[in-house]
């Protein structure tokens, strides 16, 4: 049987509404605090020890995000983007990548023209309405409540490397 997933090559994710559910306490500094799922985080690290590529694209900007990334393993984080075609285009072009061998993981109407050009579009179960109608994946889950572990797991699962403990080359 044919997935939807079977030539993907990489992922690509925004953050909040993806990574978070979209909610930022300030602190009286003006710092924004962001919670993430534990869970996600680990589907994350344990894609790219099995050598998926991954990168995060994202409007949202500060340390605490860029530290949470980092800790994970990954090695393109892009913040603070507005406009995220060009980004999404570059990281393509970084890996010799064709946009149709690309996942990417949206949730809001900024996401739309990279959800619109990537191969497979995905987003959390509680994304905006636009952008549920264009995502061929549609998560059981909220943003920030497993939505990225679910497709990451099934992503993983049909290459046959979810359960994977060595490295594996996508």
């Amino acid at each position: 049987m044919e997935s939807i997933f079977n030539n993907i090559k990489a992922l690509v994710f925004d953050c909040d509404g993806v990574m978070t559910n979209g909610t930022a306490m300030m602190t009286e500094t003006g710092e924004a605090l962001r919670s993430f799922n534990i869970k996600d985080g680990y589907a994350i690290q344990h894609a790219i020890k099995q050598g998926l590529i991954l990168a995060i694209i994202s409007g949202g900007n500060g340390e605490g995000m860029r530290h949470r990334f980092t800790n994970l393993g990954v090695k393109d984080i892009y913040l603070g983007l507005a406009h995220k075609m060009d980004t999404f285009k570059d990281f393509c072009t970084k890996y010799n990548l064709q946009t149709s061998e690309v996942l990417y993981m949206g949730d809001d109407m900024p996401d739309i023209p990279v959800l619109q050009l990537c191969g497979l579009p995905c987003c959390p179960r509680d994304a905006a309405s636009e952008v549920l109608e264009i995502c061929q994946f549609v998560s059981t889950k909220n943003g920030g409540e497993g939505a990225v572990r679910e497709v990451v797991e099934q992503l993983m699962k049909t290459k046959g490397v979810w359960l994977n403990s060595d490295t594996h080359k996508f």
